[in-house]
C-alpha cells in the first residue's frame, strides 16, 4: 500500500512539473516583427500571377506567422525589377523608399528587420544600373547600405540572403550569360566576409540569411523557374509559384533562426 502511494505521489509530482513547464513555455512572449524586404524582380515576384499575394516576401511572412515564437508580422516589399546595389545606395530614391517603409510601421516596439537579397542584376555583363559590379564594389555597396540603416535605425537587424542561381544562357533585356553567373557566385564570399566584419563592429545585428537557394534552384530550375525566351534560347531566372514558395520558405526559416538566436 505504501509503495502504491509513493508511486502515485511520484506520478502527481511529474504531472504538476510538466504542467508548470507547459504554462511557462506558453507564457513566453512572442516576438513581433516589422520586415522590409530589399531586392530586385525576384523579391518583387516578377512573372507571378499576383505578386502581392505570391511573392517570396509574402511566403516568408506567412511562414513566420506560423512559428510559435513569432507574434505579429508586418512587412513592406521593396523589391524592384532590374535594381542593383547601386540603385539602393543611400540618398537614392529606392533607399528613401526603404527608409519611409521602415518609419511607416505602426508597431514601433516590434523588431525591425531588413532582409536584403541583391546581386543578380549587379552580376550582369551589361544592362542594369552600374553593372557589371565588381565583387569588391558589391561588398562596399552593401556596406554603405547597411551602415546607413544601422545609423538611422539603431537596434535594427540586417539579414543578407545569398543570391540564387540563374541559367548561364540568361540574356533578356540585360546580358548575363556564364560570365555573369560566375560573377554572381563571387559575391557570396563577399557577403560572408561583410557579415563577419559586422560581427565585430555591430555584434548581433547583421547576419547571413538563406544559403540554400543557389544550389536548390540550380537543381530544380525546370520545375521552380519560369522558362523565358531570350537572345540565347530558353533561360531560367525568375521563380514561378512553386519556386516562390520554396524561396520564401528559405527566407522565412533564415529570419526565424536569427530571431531565435537573438532570444537566447
Amino acid at each position: 500500500m505504501i509503495h502504491l502511494k509513493k508511486h502515485t505521489y511520484k506520478i502527481i509530482l511529474i504531472t504538476l512539473l510538466f504542467a508548470v513547464s507547459t504554462i511557462n513555455s506558453s507564457a513566453q512572449p512572442k516576438q513581433n516583427l516589422n520586415i522590409v524586404f530589399i531586392g530586385n524582380s525576384i523579391t518583387y515576384g516578377a512573372g507571378l500571377a499576383d505578386p502581392a499575394t505570391q511573392s517570396p516576401a509574402v511566403v516568408a511572412c506567412n511562414y513566420l506567422r506560423q512559428q510559435t515564437n513569432i507574434g505579429t508580422v508586418n512587412f513592406s516589399n521593396q523589391g524592384h525589377s532590374g535594381f542593383t546595389t547601386v540603385d539602393f545606395l543611400p540618398t537614392s530614391k529606392a533607399f528613401t523608399k526603404v527608409e519611409e517603409a521602415a518609419h511607416a510601421f505602426a508597431n514601433k516596439q516590434a523588431l525591425l528587420i531588413f532582409s536584403v537579397k541583391l546581386g543578380t542584376n549587379d552580376s550582369a555583363i551589361q544592362g542594369p544600373n552600374g553593372s557589371p559590379v565588381s565583387p569588391a564594389d558589391y561588398k562596399q555597396n552593401l556596406k554603405a547600405i547597411a551602415d546607413s540603416l544601422l545609423k538611422e535605425f539603431p537596434g535594427c537587424i540586417i539579414i543578407f540572403q545569398h543570391p540564387i542561381w540563374y541559367s548561364p544562357n540568361t540574356y533578356n533585356g540585360a546580358k548575363y550569360l556564364a560570365e555573369g553567373l560566375a560573377r554572381l557566385q563571387s559575391y557570396i564570399p563577399q557577403i560572408d566576409r561583410l557579415v563577419a566584419d559586422y560581427s565585430v563592429s555591430h555584434p548581433k545585428q547583421v547576419f547571413i540569411g538563406d544559403k540554400k537557394g543557389f544550389a536548390y534552384f540550380k537543381k530544380h530550375h525546370l520545375a521552380d523557374f519560369h522558362p523565358e525566351q531570350g537572345h540565347q534560347g530558353t533561360f531560367y531566372l525568375h521563380p514561378n509559384k512553386a519556386g516562390a514558395i520554396a524561396l520564401g520558405t528559405f527566407w522565412g526559416e533564415a529570419i526565424d533562426n536569427v530571431v531565435k538566436r537573438l532570444g537566447k
